[in-house]
């Protein structure tokens, strides 16, 4: 098969926000306690964090990450986190089944926020807490000094503010399965009133609000309507989830996933205009994909042997949902990153869920090693390399059609130019389970100097993955596909594969 794509250097899209690739954090599972946190590891710093995770982690540059929920924060107390530790109490976590002993908590988060130089998003429990709790927290966080919560956290040993400025108002409030569940208008109407609070601290605060927890939720996208008609010109954002399941393997389904999230954006999009129409506002919502991520190979087994259980003791940090990703996740993730870069006009934020150990990137295991999942690299090579502006990319090539989505192109795609660097980066998926398929680029004003780098990820086994015992049997491989040629780039993908090409400009 042939294909080609047509980029045009000053047809961009916007400048795109690198907290796209970002990450999610949530006291579920590994993911806090054996995954960033343990304290006995021989990789533990003083502080108790994993120095290995660490480097995995600063490697991909990582710009943010949501904690400390999820499902976890709609019947968690934040005062519970503060304090010394031998204090704090132990809860029982109703969304998980397990027993949180707050020994990893805020000021902890803040800590390795700025040992991994990664700016916090603070989720704020609007399921069974409200407008006191989410103004106290803030004035805990933020407040310089001189009042009785700004005075405790110096007490704390933390003289700086946190300085945080993402708060996730609520989580999934849509859900029945919520703690605290509520109708779109209580909802609208408690973010409103919270917002509104916290903007009397500080006006330059960045609010997100929860929207749908997918699109196949029978409120959506009424839901969005709704809560934004409330809230409209008190937030900032608004956020949306979305888990992609692989059961019955069908592969070319599968990968055209994107297709139904691009539908997803746009239709959310569209209804954030209504809104903004209907209130005759200047203002303009943004998207924060703050969760995200294929999650399937452990899901089933897990809820009905652990969290359907009627449990006499509540264990803390169970193993869950920790997913072994193979090629296809791999592939699937790619085209994720690449719609956000293709929509970076209205997705600003992004956060892959989770980082470590619960449907991870990374994961660990006790005491012993840490090792990256397949779907750690495109996420790494996106966010090292997908700075700068997303070009508007036109791609010819052979469709295919399924269940879930018609006339998907085989090629996936997005383009980053970095004028600056003087960079052009191209992340490019062959959803074709048989054929290669040979790319020619047809690139008007854009003068190539070189190919600095191109690294492809791909293996003769769809389903092989990483695991403790073979922890690189997915991993990328310099390549030699692409090829600048008389000044023409080109290159002859393998099926089922993922390409870098990262090329220097003249």
């Amino acid at each position: 098969m042939k294909a080609n794509i047509t980029a045009v250097k000053d047809f961009t899209i916007s400048t795109i926000d690198k907290r796209i690739y970002g990450s999610f954090l949530e006291h579920l599972g590994r993911a806090i306690y054996e995954g960033i946190y343990e304290p006995d590891h021989p990789e533990a710093d003083e502080n108790g964090f994993r120095k290995d995770v660490m480097k995995l982690i600063t490697d991909l540059n990582m710009p943010t990450v949501r904690y400390p929920g999820g499902n976890y924060i709609s019947s968690f107390n934040w005062e519970d986190s503060i304090g010394p530790i031998e204090e704090r109490p132990t809860r029982l976590d109703l969304a998980w089944k397990t027993r949180e002993t707050n020994e990893f908590g805020l000021n902890e988060f803040i800590t390795w926020c700025r040992k991994t130089n990664i700016e916090p998003m603070y989720a704020i429990n609007l399921g069974t807490r409200g407008i006191d709790a989410a103004r106290n927290i803030l004035e805990y966080c933020n407040h310089p000094s001189g009042s009785y919560w700004s005075d405790l956290r110096i007490k704390h040993g933390y003289k700086q503010p946190h300085d945080i400025k993402m708060w996730c108002l609520g989580n999934e409030m849509d859900g029945e399965w919520q703690v605290g569940h509520k109708t779109a208008d209580e909802y609208g109407r408690l973010v409103h009133e919270v917002a509104k609070s916290m903007r009397k601290f500080d006006s330059s605060l960045e609010l997100i609000i929860a929207g749908s927890s997918s699109e196949a939720m029978p409120t959506y996208p009424d839901w969005e309507r709704e809560i934004l008609e409330h809230s409209y010109d008190s937030v900032d954002y608004i956020a949306l989830h979305k888990y992609w399941t692989n059961y019955d393997k069908k592969t070319t389904s599968y990968l055209s996933s994107s297709i139904p999230l691009q539908e997803y954006i746009s239709t959310v999009e569209g209804t954030i205009d209504y809104v903004k129409a209907k209130k005759r506002s200047k203002k303009q919502i943004k998207i924060s994909f703050d969760e995200w991520n294929p999650w399937y190979h452990s899901r089933d087994m897990q809820t009905q042997n652990f969290l359907d259980k009627n449990l006499s003791e509540w264990p803390k940090a169970p193993p869950l949902y920790e997913d072994m990703y193979n090629i296809l996740d791999t592939l699937l993730v790619g085209t994720v990153l690449n719609t956000f870069i293709n929509n970076s006009h209205i997705v600003k934020i992004g956060c892959m869920a989770q980082l470590v150990n619960v449907i991870p990137a990374i994961s660990t295991v006790k005491g012993g090693i840490s090792w990256v999942q397949g779907i750690y690299y495109p996420l790494y090579f996106a966010s090292l390399y997908g700075r700068g502006e997303s070009l508007q990319l036109k791609i010819d090539c052979p469709k295919y059609s399924t269940d879930i989505a018609d006339d998907v192109k085989y090629i996936d795609a997005s383009g980053v130019i970095n004028n600056e660097n003087k960079e052009l980066s191209f992340f490019i998926i062959n959803r074709s389970e048989k054929n290669n398929i040979n790319i020619n680029f047809n690139l008007k004003d854009i003068h190539i100097d070189n190919i600095i780098d191109q690294q492809i990820i791909n293996n003769e086994d769809m389903y092989a993955a990483n695991t403790k015992d073979k922890p690189k049997t997915i991993q990328p491989q310099k390549s030699s596909i692409a090829q600048f040629i008389n000044n023409q780039l080109s290159a002859n993908l393998p099926c089922l594969t993922y390409l870098f090409v990262r090329l220097k400009l003249k």
